[in-house]
């Protein structure tokens, strides 16, 4: 007997549509390995409707108030809290996350986000009206930039997601979203939600594998392409792009430094820096896998954060006692494992180091110590349950360590020394820099890095303000 796989659409124009080609991607849950879905594998004809009809939405969203689109993201957000249940089975099928994690930590910011947003869209700011030349009167209007294209990893489908529609949508703009190949459920089930709120035409969704993504960034409607992904994806869209100066919007993931200096509680900064490393599998741009720790101390820590680590549970998405589930399909595995294999001979495997099971693409908590900044595993981002951990002499080589790789995302300081941590702020060249903790991220706040982690801002007033374009208008009063 055989069970027949759940089929995915498109949703264009208000409508579901199968690739107009027929074309399909087998969708796999990664907590099996097995194939529970298809996705439709879109080419150039399905991209184009899609623009088309984002493109004919767009003047009627546009010209909305924001009371209205306010009104019109808060019944999303009220949607998405009574749809929960599916949400969470959907993103749960995508990623094989667990299904209580999913719950207590990705809807509820999920739906305060996109509340948030609803009250940004009446919040725009800009400079005073006045009279700048002797006579004339100026104005700024702050405007929507139009069509968006917009693509989402496959590690949080539903929040990255709802970071890319929620301010896109809120300033004014259609949206065109593509979820990763791997991820497409959650997505697809958004778009079903969504389409029973906004007209048709102003959120679509087409799925597809990497030229489905750009052929959506080359196409001549969108005027903003936004990605979050690889360096190598947004290299690729941002010289895309750059042919026919599109915005770009670029979230491009971290290796983010943990430094822990000698005054630090040991105990709760194990605790705390394992939880930010593992959740999610390490498949998190934030995630805290790069610690640094004074070498009074590091012998100690490392001990500690090992035990952390072979105290730390990956399983099956039911087990309410994982922290984390698989990584995302058999590639990421594959990479992980690469990483590992690949060690130089001074590197040490504390804990952790292979696969978990035969099912799936589970990967076990690791530690790795006795590393060099030069070293492969520094200054490359894993993706993965991997924590390395290196030693430092003093502040200067903490910050020589830390700011010595190509991303520039995220960053922690774990000290009892004011002084110290608002030094360290100062001179760590990442576009967040936590205090004793490590991960929290809050609607009201910006995220988003510099360097090869890419430039825009996603959350708060600032990404808001990233869908918008600003105009001058000035007028005589004579």
């Amino acid at each position: 007997m055989t069970t027949e796989l759940r089929r995915l659409r498109n949703y264009i124009n208000g409508e579901f549509r199968d690739a107009a080609d027929g074309r399909t991607i087998d969708v796999i849950n990664p907590a099996t390995g097995e194939v529970y879905a298809t996705s439709p594998l879109s080419g150039q004809a399905d991209v184009d409707a899609a623009m088309e009809a984002a493109a004919a939405a767009f003047p009627a969203w546009r010209d909305t108030t924001p009371a209205e689109r306010q009104k019109v993201l808060l019944k999303i957000a009220d949607a998405f809290e009574e749809r929960a249940a599916d949400l969470i089975a959907a993103e749960v099928e995508n990623t094989g996350k667990p299904i209580a994690l999913t719950a207590s930590e990705e809807i509820p910011p999920m739906v305060d986000q996109i509340r948030f947003f609803a009250g940004a869209a009446r919040m725009l700011e800009g400079k005073s009206a006045g009279e700048y030349m002797e006579g004339m009167t100026s104005i700024i209007r702050r405007e929507p930039v139009g069509v968006c294209a917009q693509v989402a990893p496959w590690n949080y489908p539903m929040m990255m997601a709802v970071w890319k529609f929620a301010p896109a949508l809120a300033a004014g703009n259609t949206v065109v979203l593509k979820p990763s190949d791997t991820t497409p459920a959650s997505t697809v089930l958004m778009a079903e939600i969504i389409g029973s709120i906004v007209p048709k035409g102003v959120f679509n969704v087409i799925c597809g594998d990497r030229e489905t993504g750009r052929a959506m960034v080359e196409h001549p409607t969108p005027a903003m392409a936004s990605i979050t992904g690889s360096v190598r994806a947004g290299m690729q869209v941002a010289e895309s792009a750059s042919k026919d100066v599109k915005r770009v919007h670029l979230e491009l993931g971290g290796k983010a430094p943990v430094v822990v200096f000698e005054d630090t509680d040991i105990a709760k900064a194990v605790e705390d820096i394992s939880v930010a490393g593992f959740f999610n599998a390490g498949q998190d741009c934030t995630a805290a896998t790069r610690v640094l720790v004074h070498e009074s101390i590091h012998d100690e820590f490392v001990s500690a954060l090992a035990k952390a680590a072979a105290d730390t549970k990956t399983g099956q998405p039911d087990d309410e006692d994982v922290l984390y589930g698989p990584l995302n399909n058999a590639n990421q595995l594959k990479q992980v494992a690469g990483f590992i294999d690949r060690l130089p001979a001074h590197a040490k495997v504390e804990a952790g180091g292979h696969r978990v099971g035969d099912k799936g693409y589970f990967y076990a908590p690791t530690v790795v110590s006795g590393l060099k900044q030069d070293d492969e595993i520094i200054q490359n981002e894993v993706f993965g349950p991997v924590i390395t951990v290196q030693s430092f002499t003093d502040e200067a080589q903490a910050l020589e360590f830390a700011n010595g790789v190509e991303y520039a995302l995220a960053s922690s300081v774990w000290t009892k020394d004011h002084a110290r941590a608002m030094r360290m702020s100062k001179s760590l060249d990442f576009g967040c820099v936590w205090i004793n903790t490590h991960i929290p991220l809050v609607a009201e706040m910006p995220h988003g890095g510099y360097k090869k982690s890419g430039y825009g801002k996603d959350l708060s007033a600032y990404g808001f303000e990233d869908y918008t374009r600003i105009k001058h208008v000035m007028t005589s009063l004579g």
